[in-house]
């Protein structure tokens, strides 16, 4: 009896240290020497224009946010958060309902905050004051609502680390971005373009306020970058040197700590950098706590090449040739033998959606911007394979957060709008941007329109699409059902699996789920049929192959 009380005492004990400590942490503000913009107010020009001093933020036609920021750290800050305040809440309410999910459990979500706190006690230490000052000017703007997690400015600064904080710990499968690049004779122009899907998958209502942040630092290179509310790291962006930063993540080691989060790294590297060497250099300074790649794009070198770093060392892939594909490992000969990055392409998609990639960019001689985008939009696997919509193993996931295509010699870009990479992807010239007067935005109530956005894929007007959204919504019903463990009124029956089936029927998880869900009701015979048949279908990572046939194993009986 005593042996069984053990490990609840000892876990009860640890739970009871960390909240005593973390109270014990005080982690202020950056000092700010002057705070005047504080006093700045937002004025609403019209229901689609708002303004800060110089600074403004508009909302296109096509669904876009768009925002011009200029000045110090804190200043960017500042008429960040006072322009988007209500885009600000909006979006950690989205964020704390995806944790949520995640982490159904009141008790387990406090314990969750306390440990992040400790986890990220360190954070500051690893951040450049300039991006501690914007990040604390952002947070003067934030909800009271969430006041309950922690004060407005450690919320904000912890945002930052999320991304790095969920694969880091639990490998969760929030991110399986695919990026790739051509140059020379592989594009129309023999100019350099990149072309990215950012998978990160936070929930429906987290991506539906996308904002192509326009920024003129007061140091650096004034820069564009594809965002949303509270989110001043860099996940796609381009500077007016050319270059262009966009990072997939790979699988990493559980850390002891914090360091500096790979969105401010890219940050960072777009702001200061107008070359491959100096991205490289700014990124080999630098401490991060997880593994990411850094596809570094550069008009200067004409061409592109990849930053592979991890807590402990850093690589650079540049193959002979004129293109590069980056998905979820690494490939420079620094990792051909690196246990981690063998485990990864054994067990994950990474290796099937770049070798699909390479199959597409085989396909045809020479790319524009639209031929980029139906690499990045194809739902098929290897071969033209149809593997279900919503497969990991597909190169577009229906979960992307916003797609980027950059042309730098041009300082020309395109950003998808929503839902995922499906609507509208909408062109800007970044130079005629920053060249206009907010006069002319006040007075046009638009941005200058430039030739050539790319249509809408037809997949968003097809009868599967209207099936991909009921599967989406079956798949809820189900795992609701699953959760309630039998109580209260059934909601799913063998009418339910007959028309889940048919909504996505190549799609393995359709049939992992009522395999599950029978196991839940104890029907093993027909919960071992299902699994059987999702054995059938391409499965994306072997731990579910293996959770299958172990499935399988103990109740085919």
């Amino acid at each position: 009896m005593r042996k069984r009380c053990i490990i609840p005492v000892v876990l009860l004990a640890c739970m009871v240290g960390l909240v005593v400590y973390v109270r014990s942490l005080n982690i202020p503000p950056p000092v700010v020497a002057d705070m005047s913009c504080t006093q700045w107010q937002r004025v609403k020009v019209n229901d689609s224009l708002y303004t800060v001093g110089s600074n403004w933020l508009h909302r296109s036609r096509g669904g876009l946010w768009e925002m011009y920021l200029e000045g110090g750290g804190f200043e960017r800050g500042v008429a960040f958060g006072k322009l988007t305040q209500e885009l600000l809440e909006y979006q950690e309410d989205a964020f704390v309902e995806m944790i949520g999910q995640y982490v159904p459990s009141a008790s387990y979500l406090r314990l969750l905050k306390y440990f992040v706190a400790w986890f990220n006690r360190k954070l500051p230490e690893y951040v450049p004051q300039e991006y501690l000052e914007e990040i604390y000017g952002t947070s003067l703007s934030a909800s009271p609502r969430f006041d309950f997690i922690a004060d407005p400015y450690l919320r904000q600064l912890n945002y930052h680390a999320a991304h790095d904080m969920g694969h880091a710990l639990q490998n969760m499968n929030m991110v399986g971005c695919t990026s790739f690049a051509l140059w020379n004779g592989r594009t129309a122009d023999s100019c350099l373009a990149v072309g990215r899907n950012f998978d990160f998958y936070a929930g429906e209502r987290f991506a539906e306020n996308r904002i192509v942040c326009f920024i003129r630092p007061d140091s650096g290179y004034r820069f564009t970058m594809v965002s949303w509310a509270d989110m001043c790291g860099v996940l796609s962006g381009m500077n007016e040197k050319g270059l262009t930063v966009t990072i997939n993540a790979a699988k990493s080691d559980i850390p002891a700590a914090s360091a500096m989060p790979v969105s401010l790294l890219a940050r960072e590297i777009l702001q200061y950098a107008a070359t491959i060497d100096e991205a490289y250099a700014i990124a080999d300074r630098r401490s991060v706590f997880v593994s990411e790649s850094f596809l570094i794009g550069s008009c200067t070198d004409n061409r592109a090449a990849t930053i592979e770093k991890t807590p402990e060392k850093q690589g650079l892939y540049a193959p002979v040739g004129d293109q590069i594909i980056c998905t979820n490992h690494f490939q420079s000969d620094l990792f051909v033998g690196d246990a981690t990055n063998l485990d990864n392409i054994r067990e994950s998609d990474s290796p099937y959606r770049l070798a699909r990639a390479e199959e597409l960019l085989a396909a045809r001689a020479v790319f524009n911007e639209t031929a980029i985008a139906a690499v990045l939009r194809d739902t098929r696997g290897l071969g033209g394979k149809t593997i279900g919509y919503g497969n990991e193993k597909a190169i577009n996931q229906l979960i992307a957060h916003h797609t980027v295509i950059f042309k730098p010699a041009k300082q020309k870009f395109w950003v998808s709008t929503h839902p995922y990479q499906l609507g509208e992807l909408v062109a800007y010239n970044a130079d005629s941007i920053f060249a206009m007067p907010m006069i002319r935005l006040m007075h046009t109530g638009r941005l200058p329109e430039i030739a050539g956005n790319i249509s809408a894929d037809s997949l968003l007007y097809s009868p599967d699409y209207a099936q991909f959204l009921r599967y989406r919504q079956m798949c809820d019903s189900l795992r609701t059902d699953m959760d309630r463990n039998g109580k209260g009124k059934r909601l799913v029956d063998e009418r339910f699996a007959s028309r889940f089936v048919q909504t996505n029927p190549e799609m393995f998880r359709v049939y992992c789920l009522l395999g599950d869900w029978h196991q839940s009701r104890k029907e093993y015979a027909t919960a071992v049929q299902y699994w059987k048949m999702a054995l059938t279908k391409e499965i994306p990572r072997l731990p579910e192959r293996e959770y299958l046939e172990k499935q399988i194993e103990k109740y085919d009986r």
